[in-house]
């Protein structure tokens, strides 16, 4: 059984939720990602904002004084570092989402994407 520990991107970039959606435009576009778990003020995870919300969002709204907290997913689906990839899989497979956080003791400390899982199951290296 391959774990969610093993093949998880574990350096994360996260987003504050007092942020601006314009920061995090700025973070999606420069760090070349498309979603990023949400943190409070103790790093805990309380959503995820994706391109897609901000696009959403952008055409009716103000990017550069709304708050990323306003505009981000509050029910994500996250995974603990030992869970099963298959079962990740199935769950990325059957939802509208791209990417899952692992979560251990309310923070995050990893991201399980499609491609992650394809990698994993092709067994490609791209180091």
């Amino acid at each position: 059984m391959i774990k969610a520990n093993d093949i998880m991107t574990k350096t994360v970039v996260t987003i504050h939720q007092d942020k601006t959606l314009l920061d995090a435009i700025k973070t999606l576009v420069c760090k070349k990602i498309s979603g990023l778990p949400v943190s409070n003020g103790t790093g805990k995870m309380v959503g995820i904002i994706t391109e897609k919300d901000i696009l959403n969002f952008a055409f009716s709204g103000d990017l550069k004084n709304t708050k990323v907290k306003n505009v981000m997913s509050k029910n994500v689906k996250s995974f603990s570092p030992e869970d099963d990839v298959n079962t990740i899989a199935l769950t990325i497979s059957e939802n509208p989402f791209r990417r899952v956080p692992i979560i251990e003791n309310d923070r995050v400390i990893g991201i399980i994407s499609r491609r992650d899982i394809l990698r994993a199951a092709l067994h490609i290296s791209c180091k």
